[in-house]
């Protein structure tokens, strides 16, 4: 999606600033964002669009669409609708379509409708059937108004809770 800005005048010469929208879909979901090389982030990230990552991560992951490309490693709890790995992963994955590409070591448990293990990956855990569609962070996950399914604490029950 592109952005672009264009000014107007009104009738008394002071300049309006206008918003124009190539395409209808809700802002961040044609974007692509990239942790590179070297770089590592600890904690949770939040992302209506792809996230590539070509460095370290340590946290849970809630993207349109991740890319665990070669050489990297993450671990944590992943949930995206899309998720390929080809790096290193240990953790939870939660996914429409997971794809094991063939220099992918994963280790730890896979809920997915679809997964694709190539040859040479190296895949120990566990894999199960997903029930329910995995979608993308809504708008407001992603402005942090509401948390993220991967992101949201464990509440306890009421009838769980301790009382002294």
């Amino acid at each position: 999606m592109s952005y672009f800005s264009q000014k107007e005048r009104d009738g008394k010469g002071k300049d309006i600033g206008q918003e124009i929208r190539l395409n209808g879909d809700a802002p961040g979901k044609d974007v692509v964002s990239v942790l590179g090389q070297g770089m590592l982030v600890t904690g949770n990230i939040v992302c209506a669009g792809t996230v590539q990552i070509h460095g370290r991560v340590t946290g849970d992951i809630h993207a349109g669409q991740l890319v665990i490309c070669e050489g990297a490693k993450v671990e944590g709890k992943v949930i995206a609708p899309e998720t390929t790995v080809q790096g290193h992963f240990k953790g939870t994955i939660s996914a429409n379509n997971v794809k094991l590409q063939s220099t992918a070591l994963v280790d730890g448990e896979i809920f997915s409708k679809s997964l694709t293990i190539e040859q040479n990956a190296s895949f120990e855990g566990v894999a199960r059937k997903l029930d329910k569609p995995v979608a993308s962070p809504s708008s407001a996950q992603v402005k942090g108004d509401d948390l993220a399914p991967a992101l949201a604490p464990h509440m306890l029950s009421p009838s769980s809770a301790v009382v002294s």
